[in-house]
Order: C-alpha cells, then structure tokens, then sequence
C-alpha cells in the first residue's frame, strides 16, 4: 500500500460487505398472464382469439427491452426544432428511437383506431382496451397520441366525406412517422387541440377564430382558416388535428392537417413545449394558427357536441391508463415485499404489509374491471351505459391513482423514491388523467348533466348495478342509494355534493361488477372497504380479521408468478 499526502492509496476497490438483503430486478413477465383480473376479462368479452393476440402483447410488454425503452424515452425526451439549418420554419419535434419502437408496437398491436372498423358486438374493443392497459403497463407517454387516434374516428364519423379519407389511415396497424400527405403515409395519427390560456375547461370562451372560404385543398367538409393559440396542443407531431375554433354559429370542430394534399405545410407554428411534471416521454405543445386550413367537423356551431364523441373515448383510454398505472406499482410494491425481510420475516409474510398490499390490489382489480366492462358497452353499441359509466369512471379510477400510487411507493421505503425501480416515474405520471379530459370538478358536473338531461343512461346504469342485487346486504344498501343521489343530482344542492354523488356511484358500479366477475374474497373486502365503511383514511386499513384470512389470496391474484 501507498501512501498520498499521508492518507491510503489503494490500487483497487475493497468492498466493505456482502450485499444481502437487496431486491432482485424485476423479472421478465407477461402483463396479461400475470394479471387475472384483465387475462378473465378479455376472455369473457371478447373471446379466446383476441386472448391469444393480447397475450402475445403482454409478454412484449413484460419484457426487459420494452422496459429500457421506457427508460429510455422518459430520460431523453422530445425536443423541439422549430427551423431547419437554413432558416426555415419546420415546427417539428424529435423523439428518442425508444419513443418510436413503443409507438411501432402499439400502433402494430391495433391499438388505434381500428376496432371502429369491425362488426358492432365484435369484442374488439375489448380487445383494443385490455391490450391498452397491458402496453400502457410499461409506458405511459406514448399513450396519449395512441388514444387520441383511437378517439378521433368517432367524431370524424359525423362528417363521412372525412372519415372515409382518415379513419383508414387511423385504423392502421402501420407506424409511418413524419410530415408528408395522408396520400403517400401507411398509417396515421391524431392529435387535439381545445384548450385555451384564458379558459381552460371552458372551451366556450375560447377566442381562436375560424373564418370560411369559397374552397380549400383538401375534399370533404366546409373549409375555413383558423387564427388563435392553443395553450395545450398534445402530440404536436400527429398527421392531423381536431381543433375548437369560434364560427359565426358558435364554437366548431375542425381536422387540422399538418401536411395538405399538395405536400406544403399548413400553418401549424410550434411555440414551444410543456415542461411538465410528468408524462415527459410525451411531447405537449403550444399551438399558433394562423390563418390555417381546417375543414369542418359536424355542423357549425356544434364543436362541443362533436369533439364531445372524442373526449368520450379518451376519458375511457383515462380509466385504462390510470389502471395500468396502479397495475404497474402494484407489481413493483409485490415484488419488493416477496423479497425483502425486515424484522425477522419478509414483508409479504408480515400481517400489516399484507393488508397495505391487499388493499392496493382491491383498487387494481375494480378499476381493470370497470374499464372492460366500459369497453364492452362500446363494443355492444351500449351508448347509454358507456355515458354514464365512463364518467363516474374516469373521476373515480383517475382520483384514486396517485395516492395509490403513492402508497405503492412507500411500500419500498427509500427505494421507492430514487428513479431506478421505476416506481419515481408511475409517481409524477398518477395525477395526469384525473386532469387530462376535464379535472375533478369537471367530470362531476359532467356527470350531474347527464344524469339532468339524459334519462336513458340513468336507466342503463340502474340495471347495471342492479345485476349485483342479493350477493350482499351492504351492496343492496348501496344499489337502494343510487336512485337517492340520482334525484338529489337533479336539485340545485346536489352541485356542492357532486363528488360524493359520483363516488358512490362509482363504487357502486365497481362493486356489483366485483361480485359478478371476481373471486368472493376481493368482492367482500371491496364492498365492506369501499361501502361498508369498514376502511380508514389511508390504504392498508382493511378490517384486521377480513385480512388476516384473504389477504394472501388476494395478493396472489393480484400478481401471478
């Protein structure tokens, strides 16, 4: 040994321990094997076909190479590249090769548009949204323009000289990056633009303006140019857009392409990106129009009504994505507990982790549930359902995800705070969806006006929950209830209370699911937990007897090794 300036010089690293203790990798899995409650789900309402090609996509998404490319989108995210080397203006922006191997997989796996192509009672909405949830168990980001073109044909269906031109394209299993014309692209994908910086939510007050001209250089609807700023722009990379802009009738819809038959740019001036707190693999942007082309969506004056046909399937892709999000910590939170002692005994043998765990697992299991039997409402036509259904959904499934998440995090101590499980990644992505497609406040409304105005749907949901009649007594109160907060919904008092009206509605509608379709273990805790006021304020306050005799089994369900 040497000495430098009287301090000890070594040649080599001397390792002070043994590592012992410490959590292996997570393992390769597949997401929908491993998962029950989805793997159940996909079979009961879509078949073993759509089975077969789901699982085919879980093992992809279980995999350690699509697990470094989320990593790696995440870490190198867009940049924006606003002119080319010599001065002109291109507004476009760069991605990762990882972001574009997530999206190749996603598009390849039909995740997009192309159920709107198949025989109504198909199940391929089903199909499309288990496969949703076990890609988006990998990666959030890229979900966002994956559901976007998935969202989009519904609205572009009232306007059939559009939808013939660009479902196609959306329905694609092809992923054709890059700005060119629909006509030389092998797939397409969509983006939107509504909101604005002085109205948010309130998209009737938006000031983008659209004004008609004689023709345009695209076939099919009524042309306009759009001038305005749209405050948040996702995707800004997407072949096309559908954009709120104010007409002489009021506020329309628009597809704005960012490419036009003829090969030129239309007017699409990225101002920059949002840095954001999480989602940072996806890129969001600020949008000027500027006398850009747009042809008409719908009829004029009834922009809300139609980008509404959009939002309704995005705010279902919110349910899916929130739920592969808790899934996604889950596993990471079971993982850590199998493996790691404390006090004599791994965590997973230790009566307080297993209620935290059992606890989380019930939240995973209602709302894959919930999200499948939203999707097979899509699939049967089920409009009155999927109305209400999705809305109580998205508020309930989206507001549980970050303290869930949470909760999942802290199951991992310190651990579960540095970046390298992944889990300070699914942390910052939790809050997303409960503010993407109208936040809490909106949704509750949201749901108050159609329950005012829309008594077909109040009705599909009675008979709904009513299916969960005579499995318990606490669910029968709770199912009695629901025609109480309907009525109250309807009054003036019932705006203040309208959380609490959408949350009982919610876990309601979960829990008659869970008693149809889930072992009795997950049914009865969820029901004592959720309805029978047998729960505290945080997770892992399951009633101590319930856990200490299911809370293994519902662990072990939760995730399969």
């Amino acid at each position: 040994m040497s000495r430098v300036h009287g301090i000890p010089a070594y040649s080599a690293i001397v390792p002070t321990h043994a590592v012992t203790n410490q959590v292996p990798p997570l393992p390769e899995t597949n997401t929908v094997t491993a998962n029950p409650a989805l793997a159940e789900g996909l079979r009961r309402w879509a078949g073993d076909a759509a089975y077969d090609e789901v699982v085919a996509l879980g093992e992809r998404a279980g995999s350690d190479e699509a697990r470094e490319w989320a990593v790696q989108a995440n870490e190198f995210g867009p940049r924006l590249r606003t002119h080319s080397p010599r001065g002109e203006r291109i507004d476009e922006v760069e991605f990762h090769p990882a972001w574009h191997e997530l999206m190749r997989v996603g598009v390849g796996a039909g995740l997009t548009a192309t159920p709107w192509l198949a025989a109504p009672g198909s199940g391929d909405h089903v199909r499309r949204a288990a496969g949703f949830m076990a890609w988006s168990e990998n990666e959030q980001g890229h979900g966002c323009p994956i559901s976007m073109s998935y969202a989009a044909a519904p609205a572009l269906a009232s306007t059939p000289a559009l939808a013939d031109r660009w479902v196609p394209g959306l329905a694609s299993r092809t992923y054709d990056f890059g700005l060119r014309p629909l006509s030389s692209k092998g797939g397409v994908i969509a983006g939107m633009g509504m909101t604005e910086k002085q109205g948010g939510s309130d998209v009737r007050a938006n000031t983008t303006r659209a004004v008609a001209i004689p023709d345009g250089p695209i076939e099919g609807g009524a042309t306009y140019r759009l001038t305005g700023h749209k405050w948040f722009c996702s995707a800004p990379m997407s072949d096309a857009f559908l954009v709120l802009a104010q007409t002489d009738a009021g506020v329309g819809c628009f597809l704005v392409p960012r490419i036009l038959d003829d090969g030129s740019r239309n007017l699409f001036a990225l101002q920059r990106l949002k840095d954001k707190l999480g989602n940072r693999s996806n890129a969001s942007s600020e949008v000027e129009l500027d006398g850009t082309w747009g042809a008409l969506v719908g009829d004029e004056g009834r922009g809300i009504r139609t980008i509404l046909d959009m939002v309704a399937s995005t705010r279902l892709d919110c349910i899916l994505g929130s739920a592969a999000t808790m899934r996604a910590a889950l596993v990471r939170a079971i993982h850590h507990a199998r493996h790691r002692s404390a006090f004599g005994a791994l965590l997973v043998d230790q009566p307080l982790m297993q209620n935290v765990l059992a606890d989380l697992a019930l939240e995973v299991e209602a709302a894959t549930t919930l999200g499948l039997r939203l999707a097979h409402a899509v699939d049967e036509g089920d409009t009155a359902l999927s109305r209400l259904g999705v809305g109580v959904g998205k508020y309930w499934v989206c507001k549980r995800t970050a303290p869930m998440v949470a909760e999942a995090l802290e199951c991992l101590g310190g651990n579960g705070y540095v970046e390298e499980n992944g889990l300070a990644r699914l942390y910052r992505e939790a809050p997303l969806n409960s503010i993407w497609e109208g936040s809490g406040n909106v949704n509750a409304l949201d749901v108050l006006r159609a329950i005012g105005r829309e008594p077909l749907a109040v009705e599909a949901f009675r008979k709904e929950v009513q299916l969960g009649v005579g499995h318990s007594a606490v669910l029968d109160r709770a199912i009695d209830q629901v025609d109480e907060l309907v009525a109250l919904a309807t009054q003036p008092e019932g705006v203040a209370g309208a959380r609490r009206i959408v949350e009982h509605l919610a876990t309601t509608l979960q829990a008659s699911l869970l008693v149809r379709h889930a072992p009795d273990a997950v049914a009865e805790a969820f029901i004592a937990s959720r309805l029978g006021g047998d729960h505290g304020a945080t997770f892992g306050t399951l009633d101590a007897g319930l856990t200490a005799t299911s809370a293994r089994t519902i662990i072990d369900r939760a995730w399969v090794r």
